[in-house]
């Protein structure tokens, strides 16, 4: 019998289960949501849909490479714990090699997409991690780069994966150059490639902020001009990468060291595990706690 989206839409809101778990089972019950349900439930799917509703804000993050593309992912899982199991581990490199080879607009289509050419979705293989390992697990996010021939890319993991940079240069192949890229990003945790990527609207609001600030010091009207501009360079100073003392060498900023290998910035990502996610404060003891109840 053919199944309405209307279905499949009230079903996955009951269950919190994948579009196409819910559409599998509402055939194989006839369209009976009850036994929708239970038949969800019966497969751990739906017992999955329960823990989704937990918060997930540890977890790693993980990339991968094919050809001119490469892919970092954030996967976030409840605990410490499980963020060290290797089960855990080698679903967040699938994760990664999915989205470099599949090239999802969305988390949503991502999840969708049959996961490793077989029958089974993305979404579904991680809902049947959740049922196995027993917290709620989600891929947040991710970023494709891509990069010409005559381009590198850097890769690094900060504390196994907590922090994760992808580096996209062009005009140079020298990988060493993108991966030294890649840790200062890790390390100086800029906001912005170049200044072409900061907003008029962001670089307004910096600059009234800083014109404020100077006539609250009581600086006269006629040289508060002249002291934003300077402020505004420090700004950029800090928060675009280009502009940003190379952690390696502080005295040579990192736009003087592409100039040298005859590189430029492409773009690069940084994710931190669970940054913006707000985490329910628990302590060391009742995390153990936690985790032995589990078993």
């Amino acid at each position: 019998m053919a199944i309405s989206a209307q279905a499949v839409k009230e079903l996955r809101e009951r269950t919190g289960a994948g579009m196409m778990d819910c559409k599998r089972a509402l055939e194989e019950t006839n369209g009976d949501l009850e036994k929708a349900i239970d038949l969800l439930r019966e497969r751990g799917i739906a017992k999955a849909a329960k823990k989704a509703g937990r918060i997930a804000a540890e977890g790693l993050t993980a990339y991968a490479t094919s050809g001119n593309s490469a892919a970092i992912v954030e996967v976030n899982c409840e605990t410490d714990f499980v963020g060290k199991n290797p089960e855990f581990q080698e679903l967040v490199k699938d994760v990664a090699e999915h989205v470099v080879t599949q090239r999802p607009a969305s988390v949503e289509e991502a999840l969708e997409q049959p996961f490793k050419g077989q029958g089974e979705t993305l979404g579904h293989v991680i809902s049947e991690k959740i049922a196995t390992i027993g917290e709620n697990i989600s891929l947040r996010r991710f970023a494709i780069l891509d990069k010409s021939d005559n381009g590198a890319f850097g890769t690094y993991l900060h504390m196994g994966g907590r922090i994760g940079v992808l580096v996209a240069l062009e005009g140079t192949t020298d990988e060493s150059l993108a991966k030294d890229l890649g840790m200062h990003a890790a390390a100086s945790n800029p906001r912005f490639a170049n200044r072409e990527e900061v907003s008029a609207d962001e670089i307004e609001r910096e600059r009234e902020v800083l014109k404020n600030q100077a006539l609250a010091e009581g600086k006269p009207a006629n040289i508060v001009e002249k002291m934003v501009e300077g402020r505004l360079s420090k700004y950029f100073e800090e928060y675009v990468m280009v502009e940003q003392p190379f952690v390696k060498d502080p005295d040579k900023k990192v736009g003087a060291l592409l100039k040298e290998a005859g590189a430029t910035l492409k773009g690069f990502v940084r994710y931190q595990v669970g940054e913006g996610i707000e985490k329910k404060q628990e302590d060391f003891a009742a995390e153990v706690m936690a985790q032995v109840n589990k078993q």
